[in-house]
């Protein structure tokens, strides 16, 4: 049992007690929605009224978290098979040569790692590969680090055998050690991808007072904020956040962030 495996199965651990907390979080507005339409059916037939819309969006919403659970959790199988050892401890083996028992260990690794995935996991490797030359947000700070640092980095390349993304930072910061750009190797749990700028339906609606990890305007580093109000509510593309410790002369300024630079708060985010 390496450490890397176990480092890496502990990630996706975490990346699924987040998922099932937003589902848990999904699922409560629509119980609420529901509760709403049995006790008032007439609402939606009043001018302006969005409570089917928003039903639409937060049945979408569960069904996509469903998927992610399924893929984080075939990712997890996947894993623990990869840990797990493959025979008894001193079990003779029949020889068949040497270059054979080579190319047998190279099938059977891209075999349990890719081939036997389920089609659902297979489409989330795709989805992750698909983000090659996106921006997205990532963690690149390590798991036992006393706060977490988030960057807008450039996807430069994403391997479905070990997970794994290759990130570059285009813009690191003047307080950086080395001048130039910086590139980071990341598992898929320290990656969220950003909604589509082009598609404003592809960003959640987070609601007033919600906790999110957002851009902070004019640099390329994201914190924690808190939504004071939606774009849709706006009628605009923009997020009106508070960012924690922003104070200025007492108070917390309310900046504008575009939906597409805003993200849902990790579980278990230090900052």
């Amino acid at each position: 049992m390496s450490s890397p495996d176990v480092v890496s199965l502990l990630e996706s651990s975490k990346e699924l007690d987040r998922v099932r907390k937003e589902q848990e979080e999904i699922l409560s507005e629509i119980n609420k929605l529901h509760k709403k339409l049995q006790t008032t059916p007439e609402v939606v037939e009043k001018p302006g009224d969005t409570s089917l819309a928003r039903l639409k969006v937060l049945y979408t919403q569960a069904k996509d978290l469903s998927e992610s659970e399924a893929n984080i959790s075939s990712l997890m199988l996947s894993q623990i098979d990869g840990i797990l050892p493959t025979g008894p401890q001193g079990q003779t083996r029949r020889r068949i040569g040497k270059e054979g028992n080579e190319q047998k260990r190279k099938r059977v690794k891209t075999e349990s790692d890719i081939s036997r995935l389920n089609p659902t996991m297979r489409n989330h490797l795709e989805a992750c590969a698909s983000l090659k030359g996106e921006q997205v947000a990532a963690r690149v700070t390590p798991r036992n680090a006393d706060k977490d640092e988030w960057f807008v980095v450039k996807v430069i390349h994403f391997d479905k055998e070990s997970k794994e993304f290759e990130v570059l930072d285009e813009e690191p910061g003047d307080d950086e050690e080395s001048s130039g750009q910086r590139q980071y190797k990341l598992p898929m749990g320290n990656i969220i991808a950003f909604p589509k700028s082009n598609d404003p339906s592809s960003a959640q609606d987070f609601p007033p007072g919600k906790h999110v990890l957002a851009v902070y305007p004019g640099t390329t580093a994201l914190y924690k904020a808190t939504v004071v109000q939606g774009p849709r509510r706006r009628k605009t593309e923009d997020y009106v956040l508070e960012f924690d410790d922003d104070e200025e002369d007492g108070s917390l300024p309310q900046r504008t962030v575009p939906f597409h630079k805003v993200v849902l708060l990790p579980e278990g985010h230090r900052q």
